[in-house]
C-alpha cells in the first residue's frame, strides 16, 4: 500500500502549510472513514451536504491516523497535529493515486461497460493470477473516490491491477482512465443503465468510450464487437491496437461449439480452435465476458493452460449468477446485484434454456435509472417471457408491476404474481415452493432481493 513519510507525501502534493516538525512521520495507507482507520493511515475528509469530514480529523488522529488532508477553504486548520492543507482533498487523493500508480512497476487493466464489468474483472484477474501477482477492485470501489483508494491500497510488489470503472455521467470514465493510465482497456457492452443521466444509448456509448482517454499509446483496447454503437464510436478515435470479442464471426475472438450444463459452460474459441474451455458460470453473456478476459490474458502472455486454469478456478463477486440451494432443495440463482433490460433478458433466457428442472420461477424486481422509457422497458421484459419454459413469474416493486402486466399478455393470471410488499412476497414463495424449482432472482441493487433469498435459505 501507499507508504511514505509526510515529507515525501508533501513533495507529491501542493501543500500550503509548513509540516517540517512532522516530516519523519510515516503514512501507511489511506482512509476516508474514521470508523475504519488503521494505524498510520492518511485520513481524507470530504465536505458533504450534511456532514463535514473535517470535524472528525482530530478523532482520526486519535484513532491511529498519522496525518490528514485539510481543505484550504475550511478555516482554522489545527497546527498541533499533522494536517496537509491542500486546494481540494478529493483532487489531492486522485493525484496521489496517479503518482503512486506510476511509481509501481505495474500493468493496469481498466474495465467498464453497462453490464458484466464486475464479472469480467473477476475473470481477467483469475486468468492473469496464473502468471502474475494480481490485485483487483474490491466491492463497488469503482468511482472517482473508490478507484484512487484501490490504487493506493496496492502493495508495492503488485504486478497487475485490474480496475473496474463505473460512472453515472459524462467525464467520469475519462477521469478514472487518466488517473489509472491503463495498459489495456475493455468495454463489455452498452446497455440501458444510466439512461436518465445520459439520455440515450448513444450517450452511454460515448461515455464508456472515455476509457481510452488515459490508455497507454501502445495499449490494447478490446470491446464488444457486436455493438454497432461501439463500432461507430471507435471510428472517431485514434488508437493503435484494437481487438473485438462477441458472438459474430467478424470479431477477433468468438465462441465455437458451446455446450451448457447446470454447472457451467464448455466452449471453444476462434483463436484456439480445438481447445475446450470450461467456465463454471451460467449464461451466453458470461462466455462473451470470458472471451474478453482471454484476449487480455493473451496480451499479457498467459498460455492456454493458464487460461483454462484461470477460468476453471473462477470465483465471482457475490450476487452475480450465484447458485445456492434453498431449505426445501430448490435451486436459487442470485443475480440480484444489478439489472438492466439487457442483463435481465439474458438472465431470463438462460433460465428458460436450462434443462433438468420440473418448475422454473422468476422473481424480478424494479430496474432503476432507465429514464422516461422505464415503464416500456419493464413491459417488454414481461412480453418476452416464454410461458412454455417458465411456470411462474413473481414481481416486486412499482416498476416491476409492468413486467407482470407484460407477462399477462402471454400467461394466465394464475401464474403471474405482483407484489409491493417484500415480506408478503417472501411468505408466498415459502408456501408455494416444493423443492423441485429453479428460481431466478434479478433486480436493481436498490431492491435488495437478497432479503427474500435469505428467508428461503
Amino acid at each position: 500500500m501507499f507508504e511514505k513519510t509526510i515529507k515525501e507525501t508533501v513533495e507529491m502534493l501542493h501543500v500550503h502549510n509548513d509540516l517540517t516538525p512532522f516530516h519523519d512521520k510515516v503514512i501507511s495507507g489511506v482512509c476516508i472513514d474514521t470508523r475504519k482507520i488503521e494505524q498510520g493511515n492518511l485520513f481524507v475528509p470530504f465536505k458533504g451536504e450534511n456532514v463535514d469530514g473535517h470535524r472528525f480529523v482530530r478523532q482520526a488522529i486519535e484513532n491511529g491516523a498519522t496525518a490528514a488532508l485539510w481543505d484550504k477553504n475550511v478555516p482554522d486548520p489545527p497546527t498541533d497535529i499533522p494536517v496537509l492543507v491542500v486546494d481540494d482533498p478529493l483532487l489531492a487523493l486522485q493525484s496521489l493515486a496517479n503518482q503512486y500508480r506510476h511509481q509501481l512497476d505495474l500493468k493496469v487493466v481498466g474495465i467498464t461497460g453497462s453490464n458484466g464489468k464486475t464479472t469480467t474483472k473477476d475473470m481477467v484477474a483469475s486468468l492473469l493470477s496464473t502468471k502474475y501477482k494480481v490485485h483487483k477492485t474490491q466491492g463497488n470501489y469503482n468511482n472517482h473516490i473508490g478507484l484512487p483508494l484501490t490504487i493506493l491500497a496496492l502493495p508495492e510488489d503488485a504486478e497487475v491491477a485490474v480496475l473496474e470503472m463505473g460512472m453515472s455521467g459524462f467525464g467520469e470514465i475519462e477521469l478514472l482512465s487518466e488517473i489509472s493510465q491503463p495498459d489495456a482497456a475493455i468495454i463489455t457492452n452498452i446497455g440501458e443503465s444510466h439512461l436518465q443521466d445520459l439520455g440515450s444509448r448513444e450517450g452511454i456509448a460515448k461515455a464508456k468510450l472515455e476509457i481510452v482517454k488515459g490508455l497507454k499509446k501502445d495499449g490494447l483496447f478490446a470491446y464488444f464487437g457486436d455493438e454497432p454503437l461501439l463500432k461507430e464510436g471507435v471510428k472517431n478515435i485514434s488508437l493503435n491496437r484494437i481487438e473485438t470479442f462477441g458472438r459474430s464471426e467478424g470479431n477477433t475472438i468468438y465462441p465455437l461449439n458451446i455446450s451448457m450444463s447446470n454447472d457451467g459452460s464448455h466452449f471453444e474459441t476462434s483463436l484456439y480452435s480445438g481447445e475446450t474451455f470450461f467456465l463454471p458460470v451460467l449464461g451466453q453473456h458470461n462466455i462473451h465476458n470470458a472471451l474478453a478476459a482471454i484476449l487480455i490474458a493473451k496480451e499479457f502472455g498467459v498460455g492456454i493452460e493458464g487460461m483454462k486454469k484461470g477460468l476453471e478456478s473462477l470465483e465471482l463477486t457475490k450476487m452475480r449468477m450465484e447458485m445456492s440451494e434453498g431449505k426445501k432443495g430448490e435451486k436459487i440463482i442470485n443475480d440480484a446485484y444489478n439489472a438492466s433490460p439487457t442483463s435481465m433478458k439474458a438472465a431470463v433466457e438462460l433460465v428458460s434454456e436450462l434443462d433438468g428442472f420440473e418448475h422454473k420461477v422468476l422473481v424480478l424486481g424494479d430496474m432503476l435509472e432507465l429514464g422516461d422509457q422505464e415503464e416500456e422497458f419493464h413491459l417488454e421484459i414481461g412480453r418476452t417471457i416464454d410461458p412454455d419454459k417458465i411456470q411462474h413469474v413473481y414481481t416486486y416493486g412499482k416498476l416491476a408491476g409492468f413486467i407482470a402486466k407484460g407477462a399477462l399478455e402471454r400467461f394466465p393470471e394464475s401464474r403471474v404474481h405482483s407484489y409491493q410488499d417484500k415480506q408478503e412476497l417472501s411468505e408466498e414463495l415459502k408456501k408455494q415452493i416444493k423443492g423441485s424449482e429453479l428460481i431466478l432472482f434479478k433486480a436493481s441493487r436498490g431492491m435488495k432481493l437478497e432479503d427474500i433469498i435469505d428467508s428461503l435459505t
